[in-house]
């Protein structure tokens, strides 16, 4: 639609003429092109605080303390400041306009963790039509705890974990659900999934899919829980029909002790969970249609079924997202890779499971092709988008942009083996949620930048003392902007590794730049803005 670069040319241009249909978010994003963070403040003076992201409608930026007991939320304004010559854009930036305090403005702090408690500092979730943020606090980690109670046996555990959800227009807390002695991967929210009203919590000690909804209200109400049992009657129905079969005469009154039956069903030695049952069943269905002929239908059920038999029991969850409201895409995995940071050694499995009907709808191995087909064809279909504002359905993938898909191809045919790339591209299912920046500046359509050093995803990246630089699309050759973390005169120490993460504003030209060490040290934290 632009053929000018001139944004006054381009006002006028929008004026007179009528983008396409379903193109006009698309065409008014492009004004981003000529609204850049040109300008950086170097080392800036500001609270030593962890600062986490900025929310997806761009209201707040979540920070925490140091000490990961306090939550502080700010609001982003915009820098204003007084000058008196014609030609302001050639003068230095008053010392005033050069603290952190210009450009947000500190809201509340509230405590969040108890004595013993850490808030975990890379969870964090925001409802945005509600403007409730989600938040995590926990005990350290016991790595050799004993499996008790029907936990597994490899999995730590964490004596309280306790989720809170607040209200972040004033950090009033509307609720809070606590798990004892469980264990949920909060690494990068990992181990917990929003979409719309619904919470989806992953319990890899017990192997639960717990399903909570957030009320308007602000209560966190239980929904079902998907493990040991699908349906909400399974317990009862099994607990009355192992009654019938013991009979009256077989349940004497010591047997009764803590207000349970010690005779009723024993689901962890008698039975494989309701889940794992689904799955074994649709496994097993799923390889006798292959073959019509009896004999030869035996031989493929001994050849692919029984003889993996024990692999499958073994499996146990490791992650779950939402794909809508009623299905769920479920990664099983041994136990080693479910506790492990770098899970792509490890075979891993996807079946995808509906809560309604209780059934597995299909079942794929990591390496399979008809799913790397699906990831590729339909990735944004993996990215629940369910009430999330406009700008989310524009965050660029393989499977909506023809740049990220050339790019996706490119390391398709340098991978020298296609079963290992399958394999890396699948560690990323299911996508952790909301992971991404919906920042327009990181639209591939817009922007060409180096991936290997910043990108839309939500992760720490080696810090380099050389800007990062943002090109334009339409014109290859045409630098747009710079981004630089660490002080502006570079790094004294080029012996010390340093980690710096990017935090992108949602709608203006406002980015902060993270620079850290991994010894805890101050960070340097340096924002760029459009003056």
């Amino acid at each position: 639609m632009f053929r000018s670069n001139n944004v006054v040319a381009r006002i006028f241009q929008r004026q007179i003429c009528t983008p396409a249909p379903g193109t006009s978010v698309h065409c008014a994003r492009r004004f981003y092109e000529n609204l850049v963070p040109s300008c950086t403040i170097y080392d800036v003076e500001c609270p030593d605080h962890s600062f986490r992201k900025f929310t997806d409608d761009g209201q707040y930026l979540i920070s925490f303390s140091r000490n990961n007991q306090d939550l502080i939320v700010y609001r982003p304004t915009w820098l204003s400041f007084s000058c008196k010559e014609e030609d302001c854009d050639s003068y230095d930036l008053p010392l005033k306009a050069k603290r952190f305090e210009s450009f947000f403005t500190q809201l509340y702090c509230v405590s969040l963790a108890s004595s013993n408690e850490f808030i975990c500092k890379d969870f964090f979730l925001y409802m945005e039509s509600n403007q409730f943020g989600l938040f995590a606090t926990s005990t350290a980690q016991i790595h050799d705890a004993p499996a008790t109670g029907g936990a597994v046996q490899g999995i730590p555990s964490i004596e309280k974990i306790t989720f809170h959800l607040l209200r972040l227009e004033d950090g009033f807390r509307l609720d809070e659900r606590v798990f004892h002695n469980d264990f949920v991967n909060l690494t990068h929210s990992m181990g917990v999934f929003l979409y719309d009203d619904l919470l989806a919590i992953v319990s890899l000690r017990y192997q639960t899919i717990h399903i909570l909804q957030i009320r308007d209200s602000g209560n966190l109400v239980d929904v079902r829980a998907i493990g040991t049992f699908c349906r909400e009657d399974d317990e009862l129905f099994l607990n009355s029909n192992a009654q019938r079969v013991a009979g009256p005469h077989q349940l004497p009154r010591n047997h009764v002790e803590n207000g349970l039956d010690h005779n009723q069903i024993n689901m962890n030695n008698s039975f494989l969970s309701g889940i794992k049952q689904r799955l074994l069943s649709f496994i097993f269905r799923s390889i006798s249609n292959e073959e019509t002929d009896k004999t030869l239908r035996m031989q493929c059920l001994k050849k692919k079924f029984y003889f993996r038999f024990q692999d499958y029991v073994d499996l146990i969850v490791w992650k779950a997202q939402f794909l809508d409201r009623h299905h769920l895409l479920i990664k099983f995995g041994s136990v080693d890779g479910g506790v492990s940071r770098n899970a792509d050694q490890y075979p891993a499995f996807f079946a995808v499971y509906n809560m309604e009907t209780t059934e597995i709808i299909s079942f794929y191995q990591n390496s399979a092709d008809e799913l790397y087909l699906l990831f590729e064809h339909f990735c944004d279909h993996f990215h629940a988008t369910s009430r999330n504002p406009l700008s989310m359905n524009f965050i660029s993938s393989h499977s909506n942009n023809i740049h990220a898909l050339e790019q996706l191809r490119l390391i398709k045919n340098k991978s020298s083996s296609f079963s290992q790339f399958v394999k890396k591209m699948m560690a990323s299912l299911p996508f952790s949620c909301q992971s991404q920046s919906p920042s327009p500046y990181f639209d591939q359509s817009l922007f060409r930048f180096d991936e290997k050093l910043i990108s839309a995803t939500d992760r720490h990246r080696q810090s380099t003392d050389h800007p990062i630089k943002f090109i334009s699309r339409r014109r290859p050759y045409s630098l747009k902007f710079k981004i630089k973390p660490g002080p502006e005169a570079g790094s004294t120490d080029g012996q010390t590794k340093k980690i710096c993460s990017f935090l992108f504003h949602p709608i203006l030209p406002l980015a902060l730049s993270i620079q850290q060490t991994l010894f805890l040290q101050s960070s340097v934290v340096n924002i760029h803005f459009r003056r």
